[in-house]
């Protein structure tokens, strides 16, 4: 039925890799399992939560090949749990399975592995090819900006969106756009797709970030899938037209700061010592040829401090979510932020001249004493 040896150690980097699409609820029971199989000489561990579903590939000994669902709660606690590092799998015909290591020898009931849902296939096409190290960072520069809940499903994913050879990630709220861009070596055809942020929050979890190491990308009509090193993750697109971004964004401005970011970060961080969760209170911006004044109000407290910064343009006041302007700043690495205003009421634009990202924030009303 299945008999395999292999790694302890190499299990659990599966079981967590792939552990991330194990529903926390279904329907469906089958689904609370992993799927352990041995075919065609490799061995394998897949979950699928129906919108996602990852593989991963193992090395090992194969005695007899087949597969077997097993109750991810309870083989990964005895994975985690073995006092040796090669662990033997042996499945019987009655789906009983014995897992040893050393001394320890645990039995427990599978499933029929051929009730498991498999992979959702797709025409590959050409893929798309971007680094680790690119693909983490542009996600974790960008994801901050999607929406934790579905009332608008936009909102909850990213738009990749490639022409010719750059890739475009954008991520929207309804209060906040992030904008990344990503120079690709090679030139593709036009395509978008919307891909949901939980999908891309996995990824960026599960690999390495190695700038040497690669992703394989392919769009597919209804799926996506990221192949890298022995990991598949396929993940449901959000089907839709996104968001008309280009429309949002403006050259024109009224006025533009260029401060220390970091400088800058830990002013606004010090004013969230008088912000508590619950609160909406801006921090504001006076913004005057003689400086920059950062303040802000709050019941428990209150903080004023002059920033640095040379300005063109015109004199201006105005508030933004201090959480807000944080996330942005501290996905942004360069020294030097430029901040593009152009009144009390329009959005703030942080960019840089290169053209590698932009991070937009609808102000907020204050009330100034």
């Amino acid at each position: 039925m299945l008999d395999i040896f292999l790694s302890k150690a190499q299990m659990i980097q599966a079981l967590n890799a792939t552990g991330k699409a194990v529903p926390t609820r279904t329907t469906l029971p089958i689904l609370e399992c992993f799927l352990l199989e041995a075919r065609n000489g490799r061995i394998s561990l897949m979950a699928n939560d129906m919108e996602m579903a990852i593989k991963t590939q193992l090395s090992g000994t194969i005695i007899e090949e087949g597969k077997i669902a097993l109750d991810s709660k309870i083989f990964t606690d005895i994975i985690r749990k073995m006092p040796e590092d090669e662990i033997h799998i042996k499945v019987d015909s009655s789906l009983n399975v014995n897992i040893s290591a050393g001394v320890s020898v645990q039995n427990m009931p599978g499933k029929n592995g051929e009730d498991f849902i498999g992979m959702p296939t797709l025409d590959k096409g050409t893929p798309i090819v971007i680094s680790q190290m690119s693909l983490k960072s542009i996600i974790e520069k960008t994801i901050f900006s999607t929406a934790p809940n579905d009332n608008n499903k936009m909102m909850t994913g990213e738009l990749f969106e490639i022409k010719n050879n750059v890739l475009r990630v954008v991520a929207v709220d309804g209060y906040r756009i992030a904008i990344r861009y990503c120079v690709l070596n090679e030139y593709y055809e036009d395509k978008s797709v919307i891909v949901p942020g939980k999908s891309l929050n996995d990824i960026s979890r599960i690999i390495s970030g190695d700038m040497d190491k690669n992703v394989e990308i392919y769009l597919g009509k209804n799926h996506i899938l990221f192949s890298f090193e022995d990991t598949t993750l396929v993940s449901r697109l959000i089907d839709g037209e996104y968001f008309r971004i280009d429309q949002m964004i403006s050259e024109n401005y009224e006025t533009k700061l260029s401060l220390n970011r970091k400088d800058f970060l830990a002013a606004i961080d010090r004013s969230m010592t008088f912000v508590r969760e619950s609160d909406k209170k801006p921090v504001v911006l006076d913004i005057k040829d003689q400086g920059i004044v950062l303040s802000l109000n709050s019941n428990i407290g209150s903080m004023t401090e002059r920033i640095e910064a040379v300005k063109e343009g015109s004199d201006l006041m105005i508030g933004f979510n201090p959480r807000f302007l944080i996330d942005a700043l501290k996905a942004i690495e360069d020294e030097t932020v430029n901040l593009y205003l152009t009144n009390s009421r329009a959005p703030g634009f942080l960019r840089d001249e290169e053209g590698t990202y932009i991070y937009l924030i609808l102000p907020v009303n204050f009330v100034t004493r």
